[in-house]
């Protein structure tokens, strides 16, 4: 395990997390926010999200996760779906909701819960079905394993299990 890897099970690791996250869609694209040392075998690439702070909304939470990790400045449009991540040590409840872009402009964000040298965030944007479907399993949110296409993605609820898939 690497330092960084370390750190992120320090923060992150061997509780259970309650998350939002959003889906923002624009010409057909999704945006993404790429992630490294965040799973064994290379960089994940996951909706904008994070934890809730307490005394804050889901929406609220939302809000601030968006700015902070990818610039934009978003409005809810719906709850969609609860998805749980279990990738020990890691273990989170998520609640995914459909976002759309008010503001701001895209650049790659910061995770104020780690240092300015220990950041995670490598890249931020917009990516098509057909370029996330040729990710690996391990290398992609669960969300997208049984979805092919926006509208399919849109149109879950209830909730999802997605444990960790090594390929």
């Amino acid at each position: 395990m690497t330092n960084i890897q370390e750190k992120i099970v320090d923060k992150f690791g061997n509780r259970l997390r309650v998350r939002v996250c959003g889906i923002c869609i624009e010409n057909e694209s999704i945006l993404l926010v790429n992630h490294h040392s965040l799973v064994k075998k290379g960089d994940f690439w996951g909706p904008p999200g994070g934890g809730m702070d307490y005394g804050y909304s889901a929406e609220e939470n939302l809000k601030r996760e968006f700015s902070e990790e990818t610039g934009l400045i978003i409005d809810i449009e719906k709850f969609l779906f609860v998805h749980e991540y279990l990738n020990p040590p890691l273990h989170a409840i998520e609640l995914i909701f459909k976002v759309k872009r008010i503001g701001g402009s895209i650049r790659v964000g910061f995770d104020p819960e780690l240092a300015e040298s220990e950041q995670i965030i490598k890249n931020v944007r917009f990516m098509p079905f057909e370029e996330i479907d040729k990710l690996k399993a391990q290398n992609i949110h669960q969300m997208f394993l049984n979805v092919k296409d926006i509208p399919q993605l849109t149109d879950l609820n209830g909730y999802f299990l997605g444990k960790y898939i090594s390929k």
